[in-house]
């Protein structure tokens, strides 16, 4: 007896009929849904009136910031609830006021923002008119405070200051006085310092060389000033130390009518 086998049915094919892709499509449709939920659930809370804003409160320890100022800063307030303020808008006002470095803001539930400001510390005076930071930043402010005063070329502030720490410490042995540093555009220094017999001594340095570095020429200068400069009993005001193995001079009173038409006098290291 012959038996006839039964033919299995065909499978129905396309896109509708994969189970796995119907899956991924689902997943993806819940998490659409579920972001678009968190982001309706975040826009009615950022407008709702139930999350008022009450207080900021403004930290740090202020020394030169003026409270006017930074009145005049707040006095538009903070637009928006507890969810809604621009906190970076905000940030970027406190920035603007004078000798404010740095602001951060925040959240502090359930209605409140807090403010900390950093301020600018003086560190020096750069050009006409503006400051120099500890970090070696360039900042807008006024103060009567004694500072060095430096100069130089836009953005070399930091470099500037660097270089003041270096030839501050340099000259400490011989209790010199620095008062100024200048960077020309050619990338040439020099400098002032205060001497017991002369005010504002001007030492050119130059630019800074491999062969001789100007830590190398400040240093040769520090050796022989004990006694060389320092017994001289009279008013310098130039000394130029772009010499390999010494510095030249420039005193006003040292050889009388004779100074206005000799340079300097050559003293070796």
């Amino acid at each position: 007896m012959a038996v006839k086998r039964r033919r299995r049915a065909a499978e129905p094919e396309g896109p509708w009929h994969n189970p796995r892709l119907l899956n991924g499509i689902a997943n993806a449709l819940f998490g659409v849904a579920a972001v678009l939920s968190l982001w309706l659930a975040w826009q009615a809370a950022t407008r709702s009136s139930a999350f008022p804003l009450h207080l900021l409160v403004v930290n740090g320890e202020l020394h030169s910031v003026d409270h006017d100022d930074l009145a005049a800063a707040l006095s538009r307030g903070v637009p928006g609830n507890f969810f809604g303020a621009d906190l970076a808008a905000l940030q970027a006002r406190l920035e603007q006021v004078p000798w404010v470095r740095r602001a951060e803001v925040r959240r502090l539930w359930p209605d409140r923002l807090s403010a900390r400001i950093e301020e600018h510390i003086p560190f020096a005076r750069w050009g006409d008119g503006a400051l120099v930071n500890t970090y070696g930043e360039v900042f807008e402010a006024r103060t009567s405070a004694p500072l060095p005063l430096f100069a130089g070329p836009p953005g070399t502030s930091l470099e500037v200051a660097l270089r003041y720490a270096e030839f501050r410490e340099r000259l400490a042995p011989v209790g010199l006085e620095l008062t100024h540093v200048t960077l020309s555009p050619r990338y040439a220094w020099q400098i002032k310092v205060n001497t017991a017999a002369s005010r504002g001594l001007t030492l050119e340095l130059g630019r800074d060389l491999l062969k001789d570095p100007l830590v190398a020429r400040l240093g040769r200068f520090v050796e022989a000033y004990p006694r060389t400069l320092a017994r001289l009993d009279r008013r310098l005001d130039y000394v130029d130390l772009r010499y390999p193995n010494g510095f030249a001079l420039r005193a006003p009173d040292l050889v009388g009518d004779d100074a206005h038409r000799a340079p300097g006098r050559r003293v070796e290291g």
